[in-house]
C-alpha cells in the first residue's frame, strides 16, 4: 500500500502578524472564498475577539471555528486558535507594542504547533520588524526565527511560476555585504537552493545564476576585488563538481535584458539587489519562502501596509499565493520522499 496520501487535507498555520496592519485582512479575505476550504484546512494563531472585531471592521463575512489548540481544529472549516484571551485593543495604521507582542505570540504558537505536527505547514502574515523587538525576541525577521526554531539551512527565497530570486544574504546592513560573502556561504547557498529546486519544485539539475556583488561584477577586479577573489572561484570549483552554477553576472543590466529567463533561480549577492527586481516584475503575487528548512513556511511579498490598515483595501492575491505555494511545496516533497524511498517505482515513473 502507498505510503502517500493525495487526499489527505493540508493543515495550513497562519501567524497572523501585526494586528493593526493588513495581515490578518488578507488572511480573512483568502478564506472568505469557501472555494479556498476545498484544497486545504485553515488554522489561525490569534483569538475569537480579535478575529471578531476584524471582522466588523472590515465589513467582511467569515464564520470561523474557535478551539483552545491546534490538536483540535475542524477540516472544512476556518480555524481559530485562541493564544490569548484578553482584550486587544486594535490601533489600525500604527506601529504600537502590542501590535509586535502580538504579531510574536501568534508566531510562536505557530511555529510551535507546526514543530508538533499539528499543522503541517505555515504562512506568516506581515510582522514590523521593529516593534517586534524585545529582551526575548532579538530577530530581524521570521527568516531569521525560523532559522533557529527549525532544522536546516535557510535561505531567503522570492518566488513566483516564472522568477525565482535567492538570496546570498538577506537582512543585513549594506556595509557588511562583502565581508560576509564567503566560499562557505556560496557553497552553502548555492547547495541549499539546489536542493529546494529539487525537493520543492520537481526541477531534476537545476540551472543557477550568481549576480555579482560589485558593479559590473566588479570589472575585472577594477571595482572591488570581491567577484575576481570569492565568486569566481568558488562558482567554477562548484561547476566542476557538476553543479549547472554561472556567473558572476552583472546585476545592474541582468533582468532588463530578461537573461533570468535561461535559468530556474537566480542567487542575487544582497537584499535589495535580488528583491528590487522581483518585486518588479511580480508585485503582488510573489511569495517569499524559506527554503532549506524542515518545514515548509512562505508569506506574502508585502509588508504591513499600515496606510490601508482597517479600510478594506488590501489586496488579498499574494497571500493567496503564498498558501498555495506552501501546499505545492509539501505535495512536491511528499512525492520526492515517496519516489527516493521507492527506487524501483521511480524508474518507472521515468518511462
Amino acid at each position: 500500500m502507498d505510503s502517500k496520501n493525495e487526499n489527505k487535507k493540508i493543515r495550513v498555520g497562519i501567524s497572523i502578524g501585526d494586528i493593526n496592519g493588513i495581515g490578518c485582512e488578507v488572511a480573512l479575505k483568502s478564506f472568505s472564498d469557501a472555494r479556498m476550504l476545498d484544497f486545504c484546512t485553515p488554522v489561525l494563531f490569534a483569538s475569537n475577539k480579535v478575529v471578531s472585531e476584524q471582522l466588523k471592521t472590515l465589513g467582511l463575512e467569515l464564520r470561523f471555528h474557535g478551539v483552545r489548540e491546534a490538536e483540535k481544529v475542524h477540516d472544512g472549516k476556518v480555524n481559530v486558535v485562541n493564544v490569548w484571551k484578553e482584550p486587544v485593543p486594535l490601533e489600525f495604521g500604527q506601529a504600537t507594542t502590542n501590535g509586535g507582542k502580538y504579531a510574536i505570540r501568534s508566531l510562536r504558537a505557530a511555529v510551535d504547533a507546526l514543530k508538533k505536527g499539528s499543522i503541517d505547514v505555515l504562512v506568516t502574515a506581515p510582522i514590523n520588524k521593529n516593534n517586534i523587538q524585545s529582551k526575548d525576541f532579538k530577530f530581524p525577521g521570521h527568516t531569521d526565527y525560523l532559522a533557529q526554531e527549525l532544522d536546516g539551512e535557510s535561505l531567503m527565497f522570492m518566488v513566483t511560476d516564472s522568477v525565482k530570486v535567492g538570496l546570498l544574504t538577506d537582512h543585513i546592513a549594506v556595509k557588511e555585504v562583502a565581508s560576509a560573502i564567503t566560499t562557505k556561504l556560496i557553497r552553502d547557498k548555492v547547495f541549499t537552493i539546489s536542493k529546494s529546486l529539487t525537493m520543492d519544485f520537481g526541477i531534476r539539475k537545476p540551472k543557477i545564476a550568481l549576480l555579482g556583488i560589485n558593479p559590473h561584477s566588479g570589472d575585472n577586479g577594477t571595482i572591488g576585488k570581491e567577484d575576481e577573489d570569492i565568486m569566481k572561484p568558488a562558482i567554477a570549483d562548484l561547476f566542476k563538481e557538476g553543479h549547472l552554477v554561472y556567473g558572476p553576472y552583472s546585476a545592474d543590466s541582468f533582468f532588463g535584458s530578461q537573461s533570468h529567463q535561461a535559468f530556474d533561480a537566480v542567487l542575487a549577492a544582497y537584499h535589495d539587489q535580488g528583491l528590487i527586481p522581483f518585486k518588479t516584475l511580480s508585485f503582488g503575487q510573489g511569495v517569499n519562502y524559506t527554503a532549506g528548512l524542515a518545514k515548509v513556511r512562505t508569506s506574502p511579498d508585502h509588508g504591513t501596509a499600515y496606510e490601508i490598515a482597517g479600510k478594506n483595501q488590501a489586496d488579498e492575491t499574494s497571500f493567496k499565493e503564498a498558501v498555495f505555494t506552501a501546499i505545492k511545496i509539501y505535495r512536491n516533497r511528499e512525492d520526492y520522499q515517496w519516489l527516493t524511498k521507492n527506487p524501483l517505482k521511480k524508474q518507472v515513473a521515468k518511462r
